[in-house]
């Protein structure tokens, strides 16, 4: 058995067949796993707990169905369903873990997080960040009428990708979106860990560094929605892989 983790499936109607890929992959070898980690971005939008969306429902069952099965569910807010809260936890079945967490695998201190925090170089999206995860913005903004949040979400959604269009013209997408060196480095050193598992920026790799006087590694998850990323933890090996649309 492996423990597992993936982020960035950025679920969404509009991709019935990444849905159904995933509810495949909840149904087979995640319920033998020694434990299942979602780093952020299960969504490609929440709006909060009464979303009504069928991936929603359908996601939140066959979660719970892993947890049932025996192997726990763990789960990180990432920046497109940072509104995921105690009720669709419940649901689901899994546990909402803080960003960054340090968890135990293998008799080792292992530091997960979504990774969006490490892109300190995206002045303007840190500042959406820190406002969006302001307690009184949340609470102000799930008290509007559930469709006046979907067309927040949506706007909120072309406005990213029209700044992804300007950065990608201007020739400086790729720098300003990765992680930025010295945010690594800095992490690694106040938790002490040799080992980083993250998402968000869509860049699988296990990067190698030295970090702090220590040689560290910095492991990169995948999207779903073009790769399928999938990162298998198991007797201190760390096999990070595409799972293939057709299982």
């Amino acid at each position: 058995m492996a423990t597992l983790f993936v982020s960035d499936l950025h679920l969404d109607a509009t991709r019935p067949e990444i849905t159904a890929h995933f509810l495949r992959f909840l149904a087979t070898e995640a319920r033998t796993a020694d434990a299942l980690y979602i780093l952020g971005d299960l969504f490609e939008a929440w709006v909060g707990d009464d979303d009504p969306s069928d991936a929603g429902r359908a996601v939140a069952q066959a979660l719970h169905g892993v947890a049932d099965a025996g192997a726990p569910v763990y789960f990180q807010r990432g920046n497109r369903d940072f509104l995921v809260g105690a009720a669709y936890a419940a649901r689901a079945g899994f546990a909402i873990l803080p960003d960054p967490a340090v968890i135990v695998l293998g008799g080792a201190p292992v530091l997960v997080s979504h990774g969006d925090l490490l892109c300190t170089d995206d002045h303007a999206y840190q500042a959406f960040r820190a406002q969006t995860r302001d307690p009184a913005w949340q609470a102000q903004f799930l008290a509007q009428p559930l469709q006046a949040r979907l067309a927040f979400a949506a706007q909120a959604r072309a406005a990213s990708q029209a700044r992804q269009g300007e950065l990608q013209q201007a020739g400086t997408m790729e720098t300003i979106t990765d992680v930025a060196a010295a945010a690594v480095d800095e992490v690694f050193a106040r938790y002490g860990v040799d080992t980083m598992i993250h998402g968000h920026t869509h860049r699988p790799a296990i990067h190698r560094l030295t970090a702090g006087g220590r040689q560290c590694r910095r492991i990169v998850l995948g999207d779903w929605y073009t790769q399928g990323s999938v990162l298998r933890v198991a007797d201190g090996h760390y096999d990070l892989q595409t799972l293939p649309l057709a299982l």
